[in-house]
């Protein structure tokens, strides 16, 4: 796999669309700084899917958008696409067949970033699967930018295991497993979710099951009525058939009387038309008199008018014969005045002629002169331009020389500088073991705090796993009692309702008359009634409607008022002393009322109670007048009466619904005591719950800060370590630098020199040049000089040659007007000559026909007197039949009107008719809706059934679903569909316990990989950073320690120890000795998992030339295996290279690339 080309546009500097190629297996980027080329590695990591706007250096991620320059407006979006050959099927998958892979992010203005593989829209996931485990990937190890060399080797422990996961595939495991951890996150929520909807549908199916059977009776009870319908709607379809045969009848009757009608005025309509034909005829007849009248007349304006017309001609004529004479006359002068101006004009251009082919011989002589003193001109240009380059090259070459001395003599500066501070640095080593003992006893008291903590978190969890069970607990309780609460709700509702209907509402009026008499408090008869039990019914039978009555001390105050109730009843009762009159044995009814008032006492008057049918039968015949005696089921005889009224099918009276209202009053009173009780409960022990989570996140906390405090601890341990060591190893390094400067020094100076020489041999160049140039400045002058002077004269002569030209061609083009006009001219009078003879004969042929055309004037008007007298007699015989038609047409109106008068009834009968149809149209439809045959309606019935019993069979069958009260008629389609629903939920539980167990197991055999897979790869990169480390700094030895015991979530520390050291933490080392180890970190790890590709950005900055030579001599060793794009400044890592990549921007903000091939490059310079 390899990184062929990168496709720039829009992106940060690269406002034009730019393509990287990168054909060999090492390509050097280089370039000033600013210019654009560190642009080009985050280019590449933002495509990968780097979604952090801080790593590509901005501040939102929109800043990637080229923002614009002095000259450039700003572009709307970005476009990065990355080519990849896939030769090798380094990127497996589905993707392992394709050749070349390409990569494309877009964003524009609004954030939106949109990405693409091989042309295909897709997601950042499916971007970034593409490389893992590849070692490749926008923070992997195989993306070094400037300063993350030194990030890398500081990085802390747990950062730096994400190298060696990345580099052993194990990032791709750690993403399944965060992948699976939210999978089993989702399914144990997805199982407490289902466990409540659950638990909520058995409360439902309950309630759905009493509804269930509700609904049932519901759908009999209009399936009953369905049927008694559409019996009353058959029997009201015969009632309007029999009524639509008698208007069929009248409307025959009518038709026949229309139809007389019509007959009569079919008579009258033919003597009209005889009598119009005539009137056609004598009209034909007058029409053609007064056609020959009115021809006649025409006639005569016509000959009159040919009169008038040749006369008025004849004048006319005589008037242009005039006009043509006069024109003549004008033509013969204006011939005279044309011959006399061409002469002249003849005369001039004669003259004029021998001038102008004088001066233009003079013309082409100045013009020949002034072409010879051009090409002398630009002769003397061509040599000026050639010494301007040659001086140009000299200057250029003097302005590489000076800045080269500059440079130089800033290095020497800054290698005496560096060398001076060497010869005066000498590190020294104080004692460190006192602060060594401190920082073990901290490590020690901080791992016996981290430990304690842990206890503590332990138990805080398992304290508030209990608390959320008592939570879940309480919460399912009060729901319970909630639902018992709100059944007990709705059956209190309900048996208030059905009370209510029983008593029936009393009236507005009624309401309105005890307000405004102060009763509308005072009791009624039911408040309070307390019956024996099983004398409940016979005392509400014995009572009837004077339950609702009302208990007033004196029936008299109302007497008065109760004539003013506007609408309704009202029933008023006073207390009265009870008879103490006996029947036998039996006992008054009232004995059976407890609490009785004198009220009630007296409406119970003479009314005694029997314990069976026959005691009840034997004291009837004892009765006294207006006295009665009742049955505990209701029955009820007088002396010659029996009495008995069934209760409603709830099998509950007034009284003794009332007792179990006042029971389930008081039931649903205790329940929502103890809701409120539960309500309390349960608030106390989410308080409870939420303080252990304050603890536990406390505890959490701490643990973070001990635990990041002993990580600090232990690192400064092992920093005072191995300070002593670092200060001998310092000493040792600043010697052998000293030699090396020295040596740097030597050279740099002679480079100077050689310099130096170089740019005082080039000033003398220079003032050769000079003198040259002064020469070369006068030679041109003078040429220029005669140029000018030859162009003025040819000038003026051209001047001086035009305008005569001019007026020689103005001669001629005036005497050819002129001829031209006298042409015209003797056109003109030969058209005259004719135009007078046409005019002479036109005369003659008018004067002709005069004397013809008055005779005919005359012969015409005789005529019309003739036809005048014959148009006068057919006028008289017109208004003759006029009068007979007029006539014809009043009887045929009397006719029209009676026919009128008949269609009118006879619409009015249909009308009727159309009235009986459509209702009976409309009760065939109501009939139809119903589903049943008018013949299997009137088979459900008797027949002697009239309509008014099927209406009120109705109105029973109405109170019957009424009492039902509101019913949900999808109980049972609900009923079913839940119960289906609860078993489905149920096999899901099941699925999804199986489904968690599996993925336990998912992640138990992740992590058995990830350890294993982890342990090979940290002693592999560990065998190989001993390896690489000695060749990077020729000497010294570098190894990887475990932070931890778990293999899983431990992390690693870097230890190096360069040549001439003691084992050294990195965080010791100077910048170039960090370099160089995170080298030989990211090449050991390359050993084990080569990137295909490797960007590195000025890596080689702090090193020197020694240590980039062996930098170069890495990269090309790992070049057989990984593509390397190194960004530098360094010459000798650009000699390393094979392709060069130049980044300029001439252009201000505006990137541009130059690539060059080194070989291609050699290969020229030799040849």
């Amino acid at each position: 796999m390899r990184l062929k080309a990168i496709k720039l546009a829009g992106f940060k500097s690269f406002v034009d669309p730019t393509t990287v190629s990168l054909p060999g297996k090492t390509c050097a980027v280089v370039g000033p700084n600013g210019c654009g080329k560190s642009n080009i590695i985050d280019a590449v990591r933002w495509v990968m899917g780097e979604s952090s706007a801080r790593q590509l250096r901005g501040e939102a991620l929109t800043d990637v958008i080229f923002n614009g320059s002095s000259t450039r407006q700003p572009t709307a979006m970005a476009s990065i696409e990355l080519l990849f050959d896939n030769s090798d099927a380094r990127i497996g998958g589905a993707y392992a067949s394709y050749g070349e892979i390409a990569i494309r992010r877009e964003v524009a203005r609004d954030a939106q970033s949109t990405y693409y593989l091989n042309g295909n829209r897709c997601r950042r996931r499916d971007v970034m699967d593409i490389f893992l485990g590849t070692g490749f990937g926008p923070r992997s190890y195989s993306i070094i930018e400037q300063g993350m060399i030194s990030q890398l080797v500081e990085a802390k422990p747990e950062e730096l295991r994400n190298y060696l996961e990345e580099a052993a595939g194990i990032s791709k495991y750690r993403e399944r497993r965060r992948e699976t951890e939210n999978r089993i996150k989702r399914t144990v929520e997805n199982l407490d979710r289902l466990n409540d909807i659950r638990d909520e549908l058995d409360r439902q199916l309950a309630h759905l099951k009493r509804q269930s059977r509700n609904a049932e009776k519901y759908r009999q009870f209009r399936e009953e009525e369905r049927g008694t319908t559409a019996a009353l709607y058959t029997i009201k379809l015969r009632a309007l058939e029999a009524g639509l045969a008698v208007h069929e009848a009248k409307l025959s009757d009518l038709e026949l009387e229309s139809e007389r009608n019509r007959t009569e005025l079919q008579s009258l309509d033919t003597s009209l038309e005889k009598a119009r034909a005539e009137q056609s005829e004598t009209t034909d007849k007058f029409n053609d008199t007064q056609g020959k009248y009115y021809k006649l007349g025409t006639d005569i304006a016509r000959l009159e008018e040919g009169i008038q017309f040749n006369q008025e001609r004849i004048a006319q004529l005589g008037q242009d014969r005039k006009g043509v004479v006069v024109r003549q006359a004008e033509t013969a002068t204006q011939l005279e005045m044309d011959d006399a101006e061409i002469l002249s004009l003849q005369e001039g251009v004669l003259a004029k002629k021998p001038e102008v082919e004088a001066v233009e011989v003079d013309f082409e002589r100045v013009s020949s002169e002034l072409t010879d003193n051009e090409s002398s001109v630009i002769e003397l240009q061509s040599l000026w331009d050639e010494f301007s380059a040659r001086a140009s090259a000299n200057d250029a070459e003097i302005h590489v020389q000076e800045s080269r001395v500059e440079h130089l003599d800033q290095v020497l500066l800054r290698l005496r500088a560096r060398r001076d501070q060497l010869y005066t640095d000498h590190p020294g080593s104080g004692s460190e073991a006192s602060s060594l003992r401190d920082l073990a006893e901290q490590v020690e008291h901080v791992q016996g705090t981290v430990n304690a903590l842990a206890v503590d978190f332990e138990a805080c969890v398992e304290a508030l796993r209990l608390a959320r069970d008592n939570v879940v607990e309480r919460e399912r309780s009060l729901e319970e009692a909630r639902i018992s609460v709100q059944a007990m709700r709705h059956e209190l509702a309900s048996l208030s309702a059905l009370q209510q209907a029983t008593l029936g509402a009393e009236g507005t009026e009624t309401e309105a008359w005890l307000v405004g008499h102060g009763l509308s408090e005072a009791l009624r008869i039911r408040d309070g009634l307390k019956v024996t039990a099983g004398w409940e019914r016979a005392v509400e039978v014995a009572l009837g409607t004077d339950l609702m009555a009302v208990s007033v001390d004196d029936i008299t105050t109302f007497a008065d008022g109760v004539t003013d109730l506007a609408g309704g009843e009202v029933t008023l009762y006073q207390t009265s002393s009870a008879d103490d009159h006996l029947v036998g044995e039996l006992q008054p009814l009232s004995a059976y009322v407890e609490d009785m008032d004198a009220s009630l006492g007296g409406l119970l008057d003479g009314i005694f109670a029997a314990e069976s049918m026959e005691e009840a039968v034997l004291a009837r015949t004892k009765l006294r007048p207006g006295e009665s005696v009742i049955l505990a089921n209701g029955v009820w005889f007088g002396r010659d009466w029996l009495r008995f009224r069934q209760v409603d099918k709830s099998g509950q009276g007034v009284i003794e619904r009332g007792h179990a209202l006042e029971e389930l009053e008081h039931e649903v009173e205790d329940a929502e005591a103890r809701l409120a009780e539960l309500q309390e409960d349960l608030t106390l022990v989410k308080n409870q719950v939420q303080a252990l989570e304050t603890e536990r996140d406390g505890l959490q906390t701490r643990q973070a800060e001990f635990s990041n405090k002993l990580s600090s601890v232990k690192t400064d341990h092992s920093v005072n370590r191995v300070r002593e060591e670092e200060a001998v190893a310092r000493r040792t390094l600043n010697k052998k630098e000293q030699r090396e400067l020295e040596s740097q020094i030597k050279q740099e100076s002679t480079k100077l020199e050689e310099s130096r020489l170089n740019l005082i041999s080039l000033v003398g160049e220079a003032d050769q040049l000079r003198d040259e140039r002064d020469e070369l400045t006068r030679s041109r002058d003078r040429g220029i000089e005669q140029l000018e002077s030859a162009r003025g004269a040819s000038n003026s002569v051209r001047d001086y040659y035009h305008t005569l030209k001019l007026e020689y061609q103005s001669l001629e083009s005036s005497l050819q007007a002129c001829e031209n006009a006298r042409r015209r001219l003797l056109t003109q009078r030969g058209e005259l000559d004719q135009r007078l003879q046409d005019i002479d004969n036109s005369l003659s042929d008018n004067e002709r026909p005069l004397p013809t055309l008055k005779k005919q004037l005359e012969s015409v008007l005789s005529e019309r007197k003739n036809i005048d007298g014959e148009l006068s007699s057919v006028r008289d015989r017109m208004e003759v039949i006029d009068g007979e038609i007029a006539m014809q047409q009043a009887k045929r109106q009397d006719a029209d009107t009676r026919i009128e008068e008949t269609r009118r009834r006879l619409e009015e009968r249909r009308i009727d008719r159309e009235g009986v149809v459509v209702k009976l149209a409309n009760v065939r439809q109501q009939l139809d809706q119903t589903g049943i045959t008018a013949e299997d309606a009137l088979v459900a019935v008797a027949p002697e059934v009239t309509e008014d019993e099927l209406v009120a069979a109705l109105e029973l069958i109405g109170r019957r679903i009424d009492r039902l009260g509101a019913i949900n008629l999808a109980a049972i389609e609900e009923f079913e569909e839940q119960s289906e629903r609860k078993q489905y939920l149920d096999k899901q539980h099941v699925d999804l316990e199986e489904a968690l167990d599996t993925l336990n197991a998912v992640i138990k055999r992740i992590d058995r990989e990830t350890r294993s897979r982890f342990k090979a790869t940290y002693d592999e990169v560990n065998g190989h950073l001993k390896t690489i480390f000695p060749k990077v700094f020729g000497g010294g030895h570098a190894q990887l320690e475990l932070t931890g015991e778990d293999l899983l979530d431990t992390g690693i520390t870097l230890m190096a120890r360069p040549p001439g050291k003691r084992n050294a933490n990195v965080h010791l080392l100077s910048g170039g000795e960090k370099a160089m180890t995170a080298v030989a970190l990211v090449f050991a790890i390359f050993q084990l998992n080569p990137s295909p590709v490797c960007l590195l950005d000025e890596v080689d900055a702090p090193l020197d030339d020694a240590n980039v030579v062996r930098f170069a001599d890495l990269i090309e060793e790992m070049s057989s295996e990984v593509q390397f794009v190194v960004i530098t400044h360094n010459k000798l890592t650009m000699e390393m290279a094979d392709h060069l990549l130049g980044v300029t921007m001439n252009e201000p903000g505006v990137s541009r690339l130059v690539s060059v091939d080194v070989e291609q490059a050699a290969e020229m310079a030799v040849g």
